[in-house]
């Protein structure tokens, strides 16, 4: 049976949730992955292979850096030590396999580590895997399209309420081709407004029943693509929220 820690809890019990229960660990079906090189490097790069190979890794030197310099600060919800780095292969929109890294709650780890080897076998395109930028106000101009997970900041459209990509419970997928959308319609940035309309099929675009939103699925976590005020459809977490 999966267990699911429910979008109903305000913001407050998320976080003592956080830090006096723990997230329930629901368990993918078992699926044999190919083991890499030890590494705590966040960069993606490019790889030798078509192969799937990924792997789950503590917190190294350099990860480590990256962190404490963007992402984490005293007063985040989760302490460095209960995060994994996870490394994953993907191709990318020109069909090349690369490599990347996300970062994520040690307790969901070897979940993302399956659902990403999924979509690699289904040759999901996915344009970056990388780790997630310092948090600053939302440019319109803005074509960033990069896949990542932790990030201790504020909810999209909700400040004052923390974002689960803070805890290490969610993932953004291609936010380009799979934006933000407003219950009136409109997105964060100008590039995005192509893809509001999810009747497209267009590469890296994610939509309901497929195997992004399947794979998901599987390990218990809902999309934003399901919300009924708004739509997220970049964004899968494992609370719901």
């Amino acid at each position: 049976m999966r267990f699911l820690l429910k979008a109903v809890f305000p913001p407050a019990l998320l976080l003592a949730a956080c830090t006096a229960a723990p997230l329930p660990l629901v368990s993918p079906p078992t699926a044999a992955v190919d083991p890499e090189p030890a590494t705590d490097g966040p960069s993606a790069t490019q790889a030798p292979h078509s192969k799937f190979v990924g792997g789950v890794y503590a917190i190294g030197h350099d990860a480590r850096a990256h962190v404490l310099a963007r992402n984490w600060h005293p007063g985040c919800p989760v302490p460095i030590t209960d995060l994994r780095l996870v490394k994953v292969t993907y191709r990318n929109f020109k069909g090349d396999v690369r490599t990347g890294p996300l970062i994520v709650h040690a307790r969901v780890a070897d979940d993302v580590l399956w659902v990403f080897r999924q979509l690699f076998q289904a040759r999901f395109p996915i344009h970056r895997i990388g780790l997630a930028p310092r948090p600053k106000p939302i440019d319109r101009d803005s074509t960033r399209n990069l896949t990542s997970s932790f990030n201790c900041r504020e909810a999209t459209g909700n400040p004052g309420s923390l974002s689960q990509h803070s805890y290490g419970w969610a993932i953004d997928i291609n936010p380009l081709q799979n934006p933000y959308v407003r219950s009136d319609g409109s997105v964060l940035r100008a590039a995005a407004k192509p893809y509001r309309d999810r009747t497209r099929d267009r590469p890296g675009m994610i939509h309901a029943g497929d195997v992004v939103v399947r794979s998901f699925a599987q390990i218990g976590w809902e999309w934003g693509g399901n919300w009924h005020t708004l739509k997220d459809y970049m964004h899968f977490s494992a609370t719901g929220t």
